[in-house]
């Protein structure tokens, strides 16, 4: 075991320096959305929360394209470093802007459609109305995030994550801010209710959007990728090339949240309590999911960079390390759920006693599978690093479409589990997907040749 450890010591400590800023950024995300939801419980109460909580989940499922398919960005960008190609970088980092915003346009449109057909999802009425307009500002919102995202890309594939960290954490506060003063009026500013939530949600992610993008432009340590003779590179080839990369990844996280985001939906046919104690359960497992997507991105980072060097041994530990690293990590958070329930509960709501007893016993269910969800959301990292995209949509769409969600409504109907019956669904098909990609992963490493690795670089 020591010799084991001092083998991968180095291999760990680079990948915990690279993942913690990632990590704390990517929980200041879906943080966003947490605030959304604990200002409007607390502050209207069970059934707005049903309604912005469903419109979170509906806005991160078509989202999840766009966010998916803009991370292979930065393992592009750590390809390009390991070979010292400033002009490739520059490239990608515009390329990467273009095809943000042009995700946020389609994407936004997919959910202007989304929130037309609300009224199909079985809710009621009262969760409808409210839930429409808050999908439709957030539809909007996703153009800067996925702007920011993109940006990001370029500051964690050099291995610059912190400024990316600091904007997340100063959004969140303005988010929070502006939450509290929109929902309920303060001073000049009009008391919006719940759609106050949305709009703060839109004004903070602008924020992001602009203040990445100015830093990036004016700070000197990326002042060597932005060369006048640069600017004139053309940049279609690289445009198609996140396409053709980033698409099946994209459609990878999408079947991952389409399954819990249907899964709110099966809840929301069980009653508004339950859907309300399905949005509090999610939105914790939301938080730490995030917080290992920063593992799995360092992971895919460290991988990207070693197959640019064309050093296989490399390659295989930083898999390695991106595992452990992530079973460690959520093996805390899957202790805190199953003995702490009922407080973490508390912070969301007190009020709804029935709520908050369905909440708790989905809290315990979130804590068994947080170390499936770690495991397979590391794997997909891993992949990416390969440039490996189009196997793992696969892999993705029979876990959780034809494991994971038909589980959840047999049990959950059938069997008349209710909304624990959903949750034994999803942890099946995290399970499933946990196993797979790992399995991919090491598959293709011993296949790999060192000649098929300096053709592929």
């Amino acid at each position: 075991m020591k010799q084991w450890y001092q083998m991968y010591k180095p291999e760990l400590a680079d990948t915990i320096r690279l993942s913690i800023p990632i990590v704390i950024a990517q929980l200041g995300v879906v943080l966003m959305g947490v605030t959304d939801d604990l200002f409007v419980g607390r502050l209207l109460g069970a059934i707005p929360l049903a309604g912005a909580g469903l419109s979170v989940s509906l806005s991160f499922l078509v989202s999840s394209i766009g966010v998916g398919g803009l991370s292979v960005v930065a393992a592009l960008v750590s390809q390009a470093r390991g070979r010292n190609d400033a002009a490739e970088i520059n490239r990608l980092f515009r390329a990467g802007l273009w095809v943000a915003l042009w995700l946020g346009l389609a994407l936004g449109l997919v959910g202007v459609g989304v929130a037309y057909f609300y009224d199909q999802f079985g809710q009621t009425p009262e969760v409808t109305e409210i839930g429409r307009t808050f999908l439709l500002i957030l539809s909007l919102s996703n153009i800067p995030l996925f702007l920011f995202i993109a940006a990001r890309q370029l500051c964690d594939g050099l291995s610059h994550p912190r400024i990316a960290l600091i904007i997340t954490l100063l959004a969140l506060i303005l988010n929070a801010l502006l939450n509290y003063v929109l929902i309920k009026g303060v001073g000049p500013f009009p008391a919006l209710g719940v759609q106050g939530s949305a709009l703060g949600t839109l004004l903070s992610r602008s924020f992001m959007a602009a203040a990445i993008i100015l830093y990036i432009r004016r700070n000197s340590l990326f002042q060597a990728y932005f060369l006048p003779s640069f600017q004139t590179l053309r940049v279609s080839r690289h445009i198609r090339q996140i396409l053709q990369l980033g698409l099946p990844g994209g459609f990878t996280f999408f079947f991952e949240v389409a399954t819990f985001s249907l899964a709110a939906m099966m809840a929301g046919w069980l009653g508004t309590d339950q859907l309300a104690a399905h949005q509090i359960a999610i939105n914790m497992a939301s938080i730490t999911y995030m917080m290992a997507t920063g593992i799995s991105a360092a992971g895919s980072i460290r991988i990207s960079r070693a197959l640019g060097r064309s050093n296989l041994t490399a390659v295989r530990r930083a898999g390695v390390a991106a595992l452990w690293l992530v079973l460690v990590f959520m093996g805390l958070p899957a202790v805190v759920f199953l003995t702490a329930n009922d407080w973490l509960v508390s912070w969301y709501i007190r009020d709804h006693a029935e709520v908050a007893a369905i909440a708790a016993s989905l809290v315990i269910m979130a804590g068994f599978f947080q170390l499936s969800d770690g495991i397979q959301v590391v794997g997909i990292g891993m992949l990416r690093g390969l440039s490996d995209v189009n196997t793992p949509t696969i892999i993705s769409l029979f876990a959780y479409w034809i494991i994971g969600l038909p589980l959840s409504y047999v049990l959950g109907f059938w069997f008349n589990l209710g909304a624990i019956g959903i949750w034994i669904g999803l942890l099946a098909g995290l399970t499933m997907a946990a196993i797979l990609f790992p399995i991919r992963f090491f598959r293709l490493v011993r296949q790999i040749k060192p000649d098929a690795v300096e053709k592929t670089v």
